[in-house]
């Protein structure tokens, strides 16, 4: 009775460790497209090329991310489907996405430990590379992108370490654009926020994948041994095999089968007479007399 109800207790923790992943996994991919996608990064996207380093780390972030939320989406759906169907094979996937899951998370984290700033860098590479040819080139198309840049962090230019600004540089913040922020402390600050969040996300994923693991592989083996779970195998009505029947009235025979070598026959119902099959010559698990409908009991695990 107490490992029925740790099997229960465990079934139910999964369904909502499933549910809770499958929101992480959502909250990830959300978090990947905004960072990609969005006006802060895009228009710096937009304004730097293809070979400088913010690219290139612009584009791993996002595919890592992806790949991750799809693994988490994956293992939760695959957990919860298993659980409720009590099918070994899913579980063991499953357990095999979050443990991949585990694993990604933990390159991240180490990466994020040991490169704390590197997009906060490369974003800050890109700003400087784009401020510097507005500078030298006069009014262009690059004056454009720094002031879609500018008015995306509602900053304006960066402050020189003299103290004063040339004509060229003062161009940039003409009128009111001067009061804004420094245009270096604004882009950090707005890349803090997000990789808060992203740090958040990573922390809370990995005692997710822990805690899913210890569960998957716990249901995993009540499955294999098939102790105390709800469901186990199918029912079908079929006519059972002549000189099979466990019953010694010669009347028709149907077996209920669980497992295709364990009949449980009933015979059919036969008239009443003056000595029933429900007398005690009958055996156990022969149908009575008086037309009642047989009655099955179920053999094997429940």
């Amino acid at each position: 009775m107490q490992c029925r109800s740790r099997v229960r207790v465990a079934k139910c923790q999964m369904l909502v460790t499933s549910s809770f992943v499958l929101l992480l996994g959502l909250s990830m991919a959300t978090l990947a497209a905004g960072s990609y996608f969005g006006a802060h990064f895009a228009v710096i996207g937009r304004a730097s090329s293809d070979r400088t380093p913010y690219e290139a780390t612009r584009r791993w972030a996002f595919c890592t991310s992806i790949s991750l939320a799809g693994l988490l989406t994956l293992g939760a759906v695959l957990g919860a489907v298993a659980t409720v169907r009590e099918a070994g094979g899913l579980m063991a996937a499953g357990f095999l996405c979050f443990a991949l899951g585990f694993c990604a998370l933990v390159q991240v984290a180490v990466w994020k430990f040991h490169n704390p700033t590197q997009v906060e860098d490369a974003v800050l590479d890109a700003y400087d590379l784009v401020y510097d040819q507005a500078v030298r080139s006069g009014p262009s198309t690059v004056r454009q992108q720094l002031a879609a840049i500018q008015d995306t962090f509602q900053c304006c230019g960066k402050t020189s370490p003299f103290g004063l600004l040339g004509d060229a540089e003062a161009s940039l913040c003409p009128g009111e654009e001067a009061a804004r922020q420094d245009c270096l402390v604004g882009i950090r600050s707005s890349l803090r926020t997000y990789g808060h969040i992203a740090s958040i996300l990573t922390g809370i994923g990995l005692a997710s994948m822990v805690y899913a693991m210890g569960l998957s592989s716990f249901l995993w083996f009540a499955i294999r041994t098939g102790s105390s779970l709800d469901r186990r195998g199918k029912y079908t009505l079929s006519r059972s095999l002549p000189g099979r029947s466990l019953c010694r009235h010669p009347a028709p025979a149907w077996c209920i089968l669980e497992q295709p070598h364990s009949p449980l026959c009933l015979s059919a119902p036969v008239a009443a007479g003056p000595r029933s099959l429900a007398s005690s010559d009958a055996p156990w698990g022969c149908g009575g007399g008086g037309g009642h409908a047989p009655s099955a009991h179920r053999s094997g695990r429940s």
